[in-house]
């Protein structure tokens, strides 16, 4: 006979405790739910749906009324009101924006971040907005389209008219993106080009860095803190790649900074025109802010670092995956690639191939615009935001929130709502944005939240719809893109949503 010891025998009758209240619980629900189980919480449940999160979250949001109270383990400090409410977001975004912040415990979970403009609160934050503000002016707008046109014509149609050469060949487009949008990004804020778009497909060890980090900040908020930190600490499992993935874009974005300030050096000492009305990258105009043309500037590679990587984030991840599920949508629905093309041949069809648009062109493009809109509603880039509260609160959908209580917003399932978007929610539908006028309808920023609302409404929007519109009017107007029938593409668990495949494509010239 086995004898147990105490401590077995009551870690024995635990586990039957709880399984036997999971038992009952479910057994009771018409529909079965998240179960709240005695010590682990609602955690089983969800970690059982991580793999399909976005659509398990949608599902269950929808089922109650837009809002959820999520309950962690004891003493984990994971309780949750997860909201897809417009109403909520309103009332977090702007009503109340001073008593929601990211946090302390935000800026840690997202600690590749630094101290920028996406992980700052109060004042620290205003200076951040204040600046790029500043800096995004029409001649920064200039400066990115003649960035993008080069690019698109010196390496992406280049790439895409080898890759129609290779016979029967088939070509990831979300890594084909990817590739653009690092690229791009570096010529934007950095002022070089690490060539990562070209035929042969190099390995950029500091791009795959940046998707690691992402990927390493998503596992943190699926797991206890208590499991990340001690991961953390003993520097094993996601916890070890992101500490090596950070080494690799740290050392590579310092010695960008080094050799910037090195490169305005000896400009300055030649004494080389460096008037301020020039078209430069963000990262030399940062330096030169910091050398005294506002009083209030910010000093130091640190805050040069931290701003380029949340630039980096901002124009890069986001865009790929922008473009990414855009050319899904497109190509698995030929007659919104028939009306965008009508729109493209009534308005530039007098334009030699290859064409590619200016910034005056793409504001004729409404059709397109629509297309664009109804891909970020479905699959928002950052499908997931969150905050928490200074002070006790109550929020519209009758939900209390205490002070550092997380509340979590899923983009993803806002977009998938029949009460906001109509029984036809789940179609890819562009006439849902045009106007019986022919004109772009306006839809508040709270119900459409792919660029964030309030004071908090991203500063990029226009010119994120700038270079997506370049991109796919030249892409779709030079080739056309063809997706493997049944090919059905599963969102990545990471904060960013880029396609867990990848985009495989078959290109061919369009006659």
């Amino acid at each position: 006979m086995i004898m147990l010891t105490p401590f077995l025998a009551m870690a024995i009758t635990l586990i039957l405790t709880i399984f036997l209240y999971g038992l009952y619980q479910t057994l009771n629900l018409k529909t079965p739910a998240f179960i709240n189980w005695p010590f682990v919480g609602m955690l089983p449940r969800f970690l059982w749906n991580v793999s399909q999160i976005h659509e398990f979250s949608a599902h269950w949001l929808e089922q109650k009324g837009g809002t959820v109270e999520f309950i962690g383990p004891w003493f984990t400090n994971m309780d949750i009101v997860v909201t897809a409410d417009p109403m909520n977001v309103h009332y977090i975004m702007s009503k109340s924006f001073d008593n929601f912040v990211k946090g302390d415990l935000f800026r840690e979970m997202f600690q590749a971040f630094g101290e920028g403009i996406f992980t700052t609160d109060s004042i620290q934050w205003k200076y951040h907005r204040n600046l790029l503000q500043y800096l995004f002016n029409r001649s920064f707008e200039s400066f990115q389209e003649k960035i993008i046109h080069n690019k698109v014509e010196k390496s992406l149609i280049p790439l895409l008219n080898h890759v129609v050469q290779q016979k029967d060949s088939v070509v990831d487009l979300q890594d084909v993106f990817n590739r653009f949008t690092f690229d791009n990004i570096c010529l934007i804020i950095l002022g070089q080009d690490p060539n990562c778009l070209s035929i042969d497909f190099p390995e950029v060890a500091v791009e795959k860095a940046f998707n690691q980090a992402e990927e390493s900040i998503f596992y943190r908020h699926i797991v206890p803190e208590c499991v990340w930190r001690l991961q953390k600490w003993l520097q094993i499992g996601q916890e070890k790649k992101m500490t090596e993935a950070c080494k690799i874009f740290d050392n590579f974005l310092y010695d960008c900074i080094a050799s910037k300030r090195q490169e305005l050096k000896k400009k300055c000492n030649k004494n080389v025109d460096t008037e301020k009305n020039q078209h430069v990258d963000l990262l030399t105009a940062l330096i030169r802010e910091e050398e005294g043309e506002r009083k209030d500037s910010k000093s130091g590679d640190k805050f040069l670092r931290d701003s380029a990587f949340n630039l980096f984030v901002a124009g890069r991840d986001t865009l790929t995956s922008a473009l990414t599920w855009l050319f899904y949508l497109i190509a698995t629905h030929p007659l919104v690639e028939t009306n965008i093309l009508k729109e493209i041949k009534e308005n530039f069809g007098h334009k030699e191939k290859p064409w590619i648009l200016s910034v005056d062109e793409t504001k004729k493009l409404v059709y397109l615009h629509g297309a664009i809109c109804e891909a970020l509603r479905l699959f928002p880039p950052i499908p997931f935001e969150r905050k928490e509260a200074v002070k006790e609160d109550i929020l519209p959908s009758g939900h209390h929130v205490y002070p550092n209580k997380m509340i979590l917003f899923s983009l993803y399932a806002m977009g998938r709502f029949e009460d906001t978007w109509g029984k036809d929610c789940m179609e890819f539908k562009p006439e849902r944005w045009i106007s019986e006028r022919g004109a772009n309808v306006y839809v508040p920023s709270y119900k459409f939240f792919s660029f964030n609302a309030g004071p908090r409404t991203c500063l990029g929007r226009d010119l994120a719809f700038l270079q997506v519109k370049m991109v796919t009017a030249s892409v779709l107007w030079n080739y056309c893109v063809h997706v493997k029938e049944g090919t059905r593409l599963t969102p990545t668990l990471s904060i960013v949503l880029l396609t867990k495949e990848g985009l495989n494509v078959k290109i061919t010239k369009r006659v």
